[in-house]
């Protein structure tokens, strides 16, 4: 089979509208046939059941809808039947086919391949308990309120009574765009989409329902995608090997990133130790760790590689007033990490919002750095760094004044909007995490698990994020290749150690398996 599924290095994410007009312009001004993405995307399907199931051995059930995501089904039915496979299309919308769907139903008619149309919903059960695997191909991306009928009774009985179920496009039920499910969805176990993903399969409670994630090229051409399609990616680790510095035979320490990680304090000195340890383990020449003097002896003993400096405090936390000498200092390094460990305090927020205002390199906020900012917001316009700031949707919460329930349902928008009106770089932590650029660039990454979940792994992202950076990548290929190598040191450490048992040290010590190895 030609179809095979994309390098998603260049891989764009799309609304509806998006999408639209992609497959607008791949018919009118590159001329391809509807009828020929839609066969495009059925041999896609049949590509992705091929690889698990002998088909000679295997029954399917096709779901189909009277739209384009139907005639997609339809055309999948042809071809695994063809190939020798037991198959039952059922129709969930009647049968009036139009267009490019109503010619594959013409066909499959001709073809003699069982065609029932549903109209006793107590019948389901048996339809799709009689089958290996079933092919949801009824509402798709054109999805507009909640799945109604006979379609919403079958979404109900493919969830209860299914095997395996390959959902077409995107699963019935869920809005392409916001993630949402009016009333239910089909629980996919694998989702195969086509010529780029759709955004509703990173947002909840969307992103349940999907499954594994497939994309295939369905012919559509390139320079298509970058004009309609938007500036939503998704990246694979031949994107991170474009971007990842390179190591010279004649160079020293100092030519791979000065940083100063600026946190810690009293019961908190491990945050600032695992950034460091990060960075040092992405290839950082020079670290050093100011912290509190209370805890500058514990720093020392954890870590031997890296330098410290004990600072002035005031209760076990770094003082305020050596906020501008300590800026002084730190804009003679590449780089600068701000926050982890630092405590939360009045004296912490001016002590943040000063030396911020003294800054020059390029930095990262993440931990109570992000909660000090919150409470002194002009500490951002102030600041004269390029920055990188790491929330996870509580803490973005902080910083908008927005709860963390309304960030989770408009994570892109809110992303994009704080990004640009704040001239920053925003890694919006979490499953699929989101990285936004000031320009409105976006990322979504595709690596990392549920075992990453437990404390210390943000401080790890942060020491990663601060290396690359101190490296010398812009802040927004930093941040997508920090977002990305930890999340694939996580899965790493996930396969060795399992999701529960695993801490965020093992996320630390598989980074050394990750990292694009120079040939």
């Amino acid at each position: 089979m030609d179809t095979k599924p994309i390098n998603i290095g260049a891989a764009h994410i799309c609304t509806a509208p998006q999408m639209r007009l992609v497959d607008a312009a791949a018919m009118e001004t590159a001329r391809i046939p509807g009828i020929v993405l839609m066969e495009n995307a059925a041999l896609a399907c049949v590509n992705e059941l091929h690889s698990r199931f002998d088909f000679k051995k295997t029954s399917f059930a096709v779901f189909c809808g009277k739209g384009n995501n139907g005639g997609d089904g339809l055309a999948v039915a042809r071809h695994l039947s063809n190939k020798g496979a037991e198959v039952y299309v059922y129709l969930t919308s009647g049968t009036e086919f139009a267009g490019d769907a109503g010619k594959n139903y013409d066909i499959v008619r001709a073809l003699g391949i069982p065609v029932i149309e549903i109209e006793n919903p107590s019948l389901l059960k048996n339809f799709i308990k009689s089958a290996d695997c079933v092919v949801d191909a009824m509402l798709g991306t054109g999805l507009k309120g909640a799945a109604r009928g006979m379609t919403a009774e079958s979404i109900r009985a493919i969830n209860e009574y299914s095997k395996f179920v390959l959902a077409v496009d995107i699963p019935s039920g869920v809005d392409s765009d916001s993630g949402e499910v009016l009333f239910d969805a089909v629980k996919a176990d694998v989702t195969v989409t086509f010529a780029a993903y759709k955004r509703g399969m990173f947002l909840y409670p969307g992103a349940n329902f999907c499954g594994k994630l497939v994309l295939y090229d369905i012919s559509v051409p390139d320079y298509i995608m970058e004009v309609k399609g938007g500036r939503c990616y998704a990246t694979d680790f031949e994107g991170i090997k474009r971007v990842f510095p390179k190591r010279a035979d004649n160079s020293h320490k100092g030519d791979y990133g000065k940083i100063m990680v600026i946190g810690g304090s009293v019961g908190m000195s491990g945050a600032v130790a695992m950034s460091a340890k990060a960075a040092l383990h992405c290839g950082a020449g020079l670290i050093t760790a100011a912290v509190p003097a209370s805890i500058n002896n514990i720093i020392q003993n954890k870590i031997d590689e890296v330098m410290t400096l004990p600072l002035p405090e005031e209760g076990g936390r770094i003082s305020r007033n050596t906020a501008e000498r300590l800026a002084k200092r730190a804009n003679l390094c590449d780089a600068v990490l701000l926050g982890p460990g630092l405590g939360r305090s009045e004296g912490v927020t001016g002590f943040v919002a000063a030396f911020l205002q003294h800054l020059t390199v390029p930095a990262v906020i993440d931990a109570d750095g992000i909660y000090a900012v919150s409470k002194n917001l002009p500490a951002l316009e102030k600041c004269n760094s390029e920055i990188i700031i790491t929330p996870h949707s509580q803490e973005l919460g902080y910083l908008t004044g927005k709860t963390a329930e309304e960030i989770e349902k408009s994570r892109f928008h809110i992303s994009a909007e704080f990004a640009a009106k704040n001239g920053l770089t925003l890694i919006l932590k979490g499953h699929h995490t989101i990285i936004t650029a000031p320009d409105g660039d976006v990322n979504v990454n595709m690596t990392g698990n549920a075992g990453m979940a437990g404390a210390g792994s943000g401080d790890v992202l942060a020491g990663m994020c601060t290396a690359f950076l101190a490296r010398g990548m812009n802040a927004y290929d930093a941040a997508v290749s920090a977002v990305y190598l930890h999340g694939a040191a996580g899965d790493y450490a996930a396969k060795k150690r399992g999701m529960d048992a695993m801490c965020a040290g093992d996320i630390i010590s598989s980074i050394h398996h990750i990292l694009p190895v120079e040939n």
